[in-house]
């Protein structure tokens, strides 16, 4: 399954960017895109595992839970 690379504009627009085969081929693409980035520009880019281009952006569509840092 390869690694999609996508940026998200802002109300969760999703605009593909790359799929590659190896995750470390995919994570440099993120950074290379991460450093170009704006610092005040709201789009984000986001690396996602996943088996299409379909599954790829359903995943990043959905909300994500909040993390829970330890128990109460």
């Amino acid at each position: 399954m390869p690694y999609y690379v996508y940026r998200i504009h802002s109300e969760r627009q999703l605009e593909y960017v790359d799929a590659k085969d190896g995750y470390r081929d995919a994570k440099a693409l993120v950074r290379e895109l991460r450093a170009q980035h704006a610092p005040h520009d709201p789009t984000g880019v986001r690396l996602v595992f996943a088996k299409t281009t379909g599954e790829a952006e359903r995943l990043l569509s959905m909300p994500r839970d909040e993390r829970v840092v330890g128990e109460d």
